[in-house]
């Protein structure tokens, strides 16, 4: 937790935001679990994806809509190629803090706070910016509710209807191999969409046709802001945290007796745990009595964060802990954080063939136990950048620095994430006629 040097000022900021509207309601975090309750089961696929941190001098219209368009196509990929519902979770609208390794930062000679994300401090190696400021929460704020804004302009407003499925193709993806592949899916789409009009499903009858739902999660880091933003719902009396619709633990943050635990068990938003190769089966096990101690099916979703190396190894006695247990949990993976390296020109990215094993191993280690991979969980965006190497694009590391914009960690740009989002398609299409064939 960061180091506030005056507490009145942060407890000012905290009862502020206690009496500010809630960015997202009770009836939609249910919504969500309900839906997660369907993955669970096998019915469904998880989609989470978004910025590694929000910041407030990268905040505008054009990029929370770009994001947006790569999240749909992703999600057209995965429900046409897949066969299966997809639910879409952005990492958007409240992603600003961001765990460190280590509380201080040196360069040369001077040694300052680390950067934790623009809800803290900013990013600038500078003293007074690296000062934790309590009203930076408010600012935090502010831009989350019109990100949520705007987002639910697109997704209700028409700009996410099935029938602008050609529309949503970023500029620079037209001419890509990623781009030319989603274009075929998009024309098949049309064909449906016309072959249900003409059989009178329209978006009257069906109005999915025309709007989408996209829900919003963080990590749960901050613990001030979060219970500051933590309500009681006038209908079932329980409390939730109304930053978000989901909220995760991370893997520096899940210990059984500490602070983010106590508090993620007592609100009734989905949850996700993050479980890196550290993870001792005992410990997610008794996570889930504590986290979901009633088992119920929507409530938890495991995001594992292995590595490529070691997701064979450490995953499965996991799941296969889960279910000699009964545990109800969606499995999800995050194949971002085991992946980081530090390239020859300096630059922390994340080889994109080494993303792509994980995922592999992933479906694989599923399949292989006869449990459901469930979802992803990536740090990416809607722009044109090279911050993550290889891919059909085959940015190398000297190319890094052409459009390395990220303000912490490396993302997968549009190309990319819709490459993988078809590796994924293919991978459940396999699963759902394994299936099939057992049965």
């Amino acid at each position: 937790m960061p180091d506030y040097k005056n507490a009145e000022n942060l407890a000012g900021v905290e009862r502020q935001l206690a009496g500010y509207p809630p960015l997202v309601f009770a009836g939609e975090a249910r919504k969500l679990k309900e839906e997660l309750a369907q993955v669970a089961k096998g019915q469904g696929f998880l989609l989470q994806g978004g910025d590694c941190a929000e910041a407030f001098a990268d905040f505008n219209a054009d990029k929370i809509r770009d994001t947006l368009r790569v999240l749909l196509q992703m999600a057209v990929v995965l429900t046409f190629g897949g066969g299966m519902p997809v639910v879409k979770v952005g990492r958007m609208a409240g992603q600003f803090a961001k765990p460190r390794s280590a509380p201080m930062e040196r360069i040369g000679e001077v040694e300052l706070p680390s950067y934790r994300g623009d809800i803290v401090n900013g990013l600038d190696f500078v003293a007074e910016d690296r000062e934790p400021d309590p009203a930076r929460q408010l600012q935090a704020y502010s831009q989350a509710a019109a990100t949520l804004n705007l987002l639910r302009a697109f997704t209700q407003g028409g700009y996410a209807a099935l029938t602008r499925v050609h529309e949503w193709t970023l500029g620079f993806l037209d001419k890509s191999p990623a781009g030319e592949r989603y274009q075929d899916f998009a024309d098949a789409i049309s064909q449906a969409l016309d072959f249900m009009r003409a059989c009178g499903v329209t978006d009257l009858s069906t109005p999915e046709i025309t709007r989408t739902t996209l829900y919003t999660s963080h990590e749960a880091l901050l613990l001030g802001f979060e219970e500051a933003m933590t309500r009681i719902d006038s209908t079932s009396g329980r409390w939730y945290d109304t930053s978000a619709h989901l909220v995760w633990i991370g893997d520096r943050t899940r210990q059984l007796d500490g602070a983010h635990v106590e508090y993620c068990r007592g609100i009734a938003n989905p949850l996700g745990v993050k479980a890196g190769p550290t993870m001792p089966v005992d410990d997610l096990l008794r996570l889930c009595d504590v986290l979901n101690p009633a088992n119920e099916p929507g409530r938890l979703t495991v995001i594992a964060r292995m590595g490529h190396e070691l997701v064979e190894r450490h995953l499965p006695p996991l799941v296969r802990a889960l279910e000699r247990e009964g545990r109800i949990v969606v499995w999800t993976c995050d194949p971002m954080h085991g992946n980081t390296v530090k390239s020859s020109s300096g630059y922390k990215t994340r080889p994109f063939e080494r993303i792509l094993a994980e995922v592999r191993s992933f479906f694989a280690i599923h399949r292989g136990l006869g449990t459901h991979a469930g979802g992803i969980h990536l740090e990416m965006t809607g722009q044109d950048v090279t911050e993550c190497t290889g891919g059909a694009q085959a940015i190398t590391e000297a190319a890094l620095k052409d459009r390395y914009h990220t303000y912490c960690d490396p993302r997968l740009n549009a190309q990319q994430s819709l490459e993988l989002a078809f590796l994924m398609a293919e991978a459940l299409k396999e699963e759902r006629q394994g299936l099939r064939a057992a049965s």
